[in-house]
């Protein structure tokens, strides 16, 4: 405790004091404030560079704000590395610092059950949702392409045909491309019925001159083949026209193949008296015979129909892969006779059976009919309209 110095002291008389003064203030153990007080600024001006000479402060005035600087980012960088919370070890092993958990948030346990079960089944379904979600999308991503392509061309029942396919496809598990190729030009009619398919699709033409009718399909597949060989399109390609009818097994079916895949059509003669079988005779998914009906086809080499097999789309842009001796272009031949084209275009695809496919096993069902039902007599209406009425044969009273 501080205490008044007395004058008649003779610990202060015998101190001696500057400019003759009596020293006036409060002593500390004997010690006095003012000498203590000196003797800590005198400190900190060596700390921090500061003399009382003119010249040394002449010389570097920015020594005193650089020390300050440097003793306050110090101490700030100090503080900083100080710990004021405490993590506790989940684990209870103080060396696993990167193992955390994360706590439930905090469930009052007055709440009813019927609360409790709401709370766990909205958590369950949302879950699952995410589960089911993400395995579309693989299950989608892994699946074959399939290019289906179909001729077309302008006639009475086109718009029933084609609408008839586009139900069929859009059906198919995607993915799957419908290339419909018309010739000369593109039909307005035509193009409206594909947008309103919901089926993806690619509308084509083919300039081609057509000089007859049975060559018309022939030039229309070429130009489809074209454009896959330029865009080098990955998948199963299959040629089905648009008369034809086609279960959904078959286009299950398409995905499953390698290469080449075959499989025998039904088609209704044309006399429309009987109906012709037409394709392989399989041994499991080995191919070891045909099925024929007619004499003037037996000399082919394959027996299938145009609709009755598939392939590899990679075999027209990727010859090295399947190692074909063919230099020129897969296409189907106009020069052949009617009814030829089949086996021509095959025989540039693969050598011989042992590189085909049965579809199904067995080749025991039938996946898709040639009914050959087309009404050639009937006009072809401008604009797909009629101008007239029909006339009702009763009328409401």
């Amino acid at each position: 405790m501080a205490s008044i110095r007395r004058t008649l002291s003779p610990v202060c008389h015998d101190r001696p004091y500057e400019n003759g003064g009596a020293h006036k203030g409060f002593t500390i153990g004997g010690t006095s404030s003012k000498h203590s007080s000196s003797q800590f600024l005198s400190y900190l001006n060596k700390l921090f560079g500061v003399t009382s000479d003119p010249k040394s402060s002449r010389r570097g005035p920015w020594r005193r704000p650089f020390y300050q600087f440097l003793v306050f980012f110090l101490l700030g960088f100090l503080l900083g590395l100080t710990p004021f919370g405490k993590m506790e070890d989940v684990n209870g092993n103080s060396t696993d610092r990167f193992s955390f958990e994360i706590e439930q948030p905090y469930v009052d346990e007055r709440l009813d059950d019927k609360k409790r079960e709401d709370v766990a089944v909205d958590a369950v379904s949302f879950v699952a949702e995410t589960e089911i979600g993400k395995t579309k999308e693989m299950s989608v991503v892994g699946r074959k392409l399939i290019i289906v392509i179909t001729p077309t061309y302008n006639r009475a029942m086109q718009a029933y045909y084609l609408n008839r396919i586009a139900q069929t496809l859009g059906l198919v598990e995607p993915p799957v491309l419908w290339i419909v190729v018309e010739g000369n030009t593109a039909s307005f009619e035509t193009s409206e019925i594909l947008r309103k398919t919901g089926v993806m699709y690619r509308h084509l033409v083919c300039k081609r001159n057509m000089t007859s009718i049975k060559d018309r399909g022939v030039h229309q597949r070429n130009t489809v083949l074209e454009h896959i060989e330029l865009h080098k399109l990955d998948g199963i390609v299959y040629f089905a026209d648009d008369d034809n009818i086609y279960s959904l097994e078959l286009f299950q079916s398409l995905r499953q193949m390698w290469r080449f895949g075959t499989w025998p059509v039904a088609m209704l003669a044309p006399s429309k008296n009987k109906a012709i079988l037409e394709g392989p005779v399989c041994n499991g998914s080995q191919v070891i015979g045909w099925h024929t009906n007619e004499k003037s086809k037996r000399i082919r080499r394959f027996h299938v129909d145009m609709s009755g097999f598939a392939f590899n789309s990679t075999i027209l842009w990727d010859p090295k892969r399947w190692r074909r001796p063919f230099t020129h272009p897969t296409r189907q031949l106009d020069t052949v006779k009617e009814g030829f084209q089949e086996t021509t275009f095959i025989e540039q695809v693969v050598a011989d059976e042992s590189e085909m496919e049965g579809v199904p096993p067995a080749c025991s069902r039938i996946l898709n009919w040639h009914l050959h039902l087309d009404a050639r007599d009937v006009p072809y209406p401008q604009g797909w309209l009629m101008e007239k009425n029909l006339e009702a044969l009763i009328t409401m009273k």
